[in-house]
């Protein structure tokens, strides 16, 4: 089979995706004491921060070093993107091909299970409470956009200085009397101090915006804002050289055909991959696995780069390379100490045992 991919934009912005929700299933004669459950398939998520830089060039840019020393003042407008940190997360994915349905003894003790919305196993005969999922924390962790300072700054008199030039020299003036006024507040040398703490948190506030909006006049404006871009990719063999999408400082992240802009790969190698058995074999132990089926995953290696440059190194557990157990039914036959079972539901691999 093909690796499938998916590519996504999912603005910061947005609604965060919700937080995984689970579903106690109670195994009873109107079921038939059978549950329904689903091993999942590996989908890995790659999470891109994109941050769009907007810069917008002060109308005294040429004068930033002349009166506040400030080299590097935006000196045109512009907007570029800035391709950040690449996560990697491991989502599993209902598998159709593998559904099935657990039957339980009509003697077990009230037998149960906890899915996923989806089907997928989190639990026999233990509460489950689901996690935060990795994907959910990276984008709590992300930045929205930069707050810039629009402050009222055009005095009367800067407005009546005339050229720019002059104008310039005007607002650097108006800057450094900020400056001392706020230090003669802050040391208690100012003529008219604030009554009390809160009204001088205030006033120190207000001259800080003022400051703040007139060095935007020589230094420009710079704006960040920060996105994530999601790319899904359901691996059935090794990959190299994959590109998941290519990356444009003009155009931030395009399509993985769009030659407009550079590709970013993925290479990843299976480091733990099951045996593979042969038609009568694999029949054979298709028939032997009764009970509980679950997945054990193998492992790969990943690396994603760009420009020859490594964006993200790591492992991942692939249930595609691995194999399917089953736990035997008697496990659960004991009335008086009936046996709990933790799945981790994104790969169907045991978790925990507890007897």
């Amino acid at each position: 089979m093909k690796n499938l991919i998916t590519i996504a934009c999912l603005l910061f912005s947005l609604p965060l995706m919700a937080q995984t929700k689970v579903v106690k299933k109670n195994a009873v004669k109107a079921n038939n004491f059978g549950i329904t459950y689903s091993l999942p398939k590996t989908q890995l998520i790659i999470d891109a921060e994109v941050t769009k830089v907007t810069c917008k060039a002060g109308p005294y840019y040429k004068y930033a070093e002349k009166y506040l020393g400030v080299k590097d003042a935006v000196t045109e407008d512009k907007v570029y993107y800035e391709l950040g940190k690449l996560s990697l997360v491991n989502k599993g994915i209902p598998d159709p091909d593998n559904t099935y349905i657990v039957e339980f003894k009509s003697g077990t003790v009230a037998p149960y299970a906890y899915l996923t919305e989806d089907g997928l196993l989190c639990s026999i005969n233990a509460e489950y409470t689901p996690e935060e999922s990795e994907l959910e924390s990276i984008k709590k962790n992300g930045q929205g956009p930069a707050k810039v300072t629009d402050a009222s700054v055009f005095s009367e008199e800067l407005l009546m200085a005339g050229s720019t030039a002059r104008q310039a020299e005007v607002a650097a003036k108006q800057i450094y009397r900020i400056r001392e006024s706020r230090l003669n507040i802050l040391t208690g040398d100012a003529d008219n101090l604030p009554p009390d703490g809160e009204a001088m948190k205030l006033v120190i506030q207000q001259l800080e915006e003022q400051e703040k909006a007139l060095s935007n006049l020589f230094t420009g404006i710079l704006t960040k804002e920060t996105s994530h871009y999601e790319v899904s990719i359901t691996p059935y063999d090794n990959l190299d050289k994959e590109v998941l999408f290519r990356f444009s400082n003009l155009m931030g992240i395009v399509d993985a055909d769009d030659l407009g802009g550079v590709p970013v790969y993925m290479n990843l190698k299976a480091t733990e991959r099951a045996p593979v058995l042969d038609p009568k074999e694999a029949e054979k132990k298709e028939k032997s696995m009764k009970g509980i089926i679950y997945n054990v995953p193998g492992k790969a290696s990943i690396e994603i780069s760009m420009n020859k440059k490594t964006l993200y190194k790591g492992e991942a557990q692939i249930t595609q390379f691995g194999s399917r157990e089953g736990l035997a039914p008697v496990m659960f036959e004991d009335k008086k100490a009936p046996v709990k079972v933790y799945f981790y539901p994104e790969t169907g691999a045991i978790k925990q045992i507890i007897q």
